[in-house]
């Protein structure tokens, strides 16, 4: 499904992190890209869904299972047993999961947990081989209708199995810094708690970190979003709207994970712009200047150069319907604002300020978003649609 004309609620976030390692390369360092010619602080966009995939605001909504494992699963639903376990091995190598070291699959496989609980139900009811088969490559194919799956899409190739890939209602950047990042080097020891005659210590070592403010974009394709779920038994619309919400609600609320022992950078945006429009439009190159900090900080200037930015756009395009965009900042501590030359004394300034709807909390930002999309849905209605989950 290709969608050239349709609803994308887009999510923009500036998030400024104290000293942090959230994804790290190869090499255990803070993953970079090149921005306007200047070195920029990276997080990736598979590490952003994962992080908001499985955090405590999407559980309800999170009926997916990525593994390599699926042998295992399916048996651990039946009896156990590890004959039957080398029995459902070989029956996926039948439906083109050929079967590796520990019966594990090929490939990682993106099914549902229902899926999963479903093939261990043919196998219990006893059925003969060749309908077992036919049973899982349709539950393979088709079973795809859960939130995260419809929004992250899926891409299995078994050569045995038709119809199994999901085109995904999510789009989502790199976060990227929105000013020069260049990454620290932390030199640490741990000292020996019981001293012996040396006076060194008891382990040296370098850690890499790095400090940025952020920006971030997601748009949601609301038809494919809906079109994804369309298997789903109940009220699909108010399941899409829900998993919008959470999405919303879980960018803003979720950090990655890592080494966030050693750094706890746990903070939250400084705002939020929710723009729901037929045309996509990645602001990114706001900051294809880096922030500079003059008289704002640099939360400040990353939002003034933000405003810039958009103001621009809609002069230029007019694509977005400012009764459809809406901005959060915790409090309206921060407006979506900037301010230029007004006439010929430098100290003559002009504020401009992007048309928007403003909200002061994050509840009321999702409530207003969710009207947008439909007037008829009503944000705390649409959260009592969950799936009926239940571990695989």
């Amino acid at each position: 499904m290709n969608n050239q004309n349709t609803t994308r609620i887009q999510i923009h976030l500036l998030q400024n992190h104290a000293p942090a390692n959230l994804n790290r390369d190869d090499l255990g360092a803070p993953k970079t890209c090149y921005l306007g010619g200047v070195l920029r602080s990276r997080i990736s966009s598979q590490c952003l869904k994962r992080s908001i995939r499985l955090s405590p605001y999407f559980k309800d909504l999170c009926g997916g299972v990525r593994t390599r494992r699926l042998a295992k699963l399916i048996t651990d639903q039946v009896d156990g047993n590890n004959a039957t376990k080398k029995k459902v091995a070989a029956i996926l190598k039948k439906c083109g999961l050929e079967a590796k070291e520990n019966d594990e699959t090929n490939m990682v496989v993106y099914t549902t947990k229902e899926a999963i609980r479903e093939m261990a139900t043919a196998l219990r009811n006893g059925l003969e081989e060749p309908d077992i088969i036919a049973r899982f490559k349709e539950l393979l194919s088709t079973n795809t209708a859960v939130p995260d799956m419809a929004l992250c899409g899926r891409m299995l190739e078994t050569g045995e199995i038709k119809d199994t890939n999901v085109e995904a209602a999510l789009q989502a950047a790199h976060a990227i810094s929105t000013h020069e990042a260049r990454p620290e080097v932390d030199y640490y020891v741990t000292a020996d708690d019981i001293p012996g005659t040396d006076a060194g210590a008891g382990y040296v070592d370098e850690a890499i970190f790095v400090s940025a403010c952020y920006y971030k974009y997601f748009s949601i394709d609301w038809a494919q979003l809906l079109h994804n779920l369309k298997g789903y038994p109940g009220n699909r619309i108010h399941l899409a709207a829900h998993t919008v919400g959470a999405f919303i609600k879980a960018a803003a609320l979720v950090t990655p994970s890592g080494k966030q022992n050693s750094y706890a950078a746990h903070n939250p945006p400084d705002g939020i712009l929710v723009e729901i429009s037929p045309t996509p439009i990645n602001y990114a190159n706001a900051f294809a200047k880096p922030v500079d900090i003059g008289q704002r900080d640099l939360i400040g200037q990353s939002i003034a150069q933000l405003a810039q930015y958009i103001h621009e756009m809609d002069a230029g395009f007019k694509v977005v319907d400012p009764s459809k965009r809406f901005w959060f900042s915790p409090g309206m501590r921060n407006r979506l604002e900037t301010s230029q030359r007004a006439g010929d004394t430098a100290g003559d300034r002009q504020t401009i300020r992007v048309q928007a709807v403003e909200v002061d909390q994050l509840e009321n930002l999702i409530h207003q978003v969710i009207k947008a999309i439909d007037p008829i849905l009503d944000w705390q209605e649409v959260q009592r649609t969950i799936l009926n989950n239940h571990e695989a």
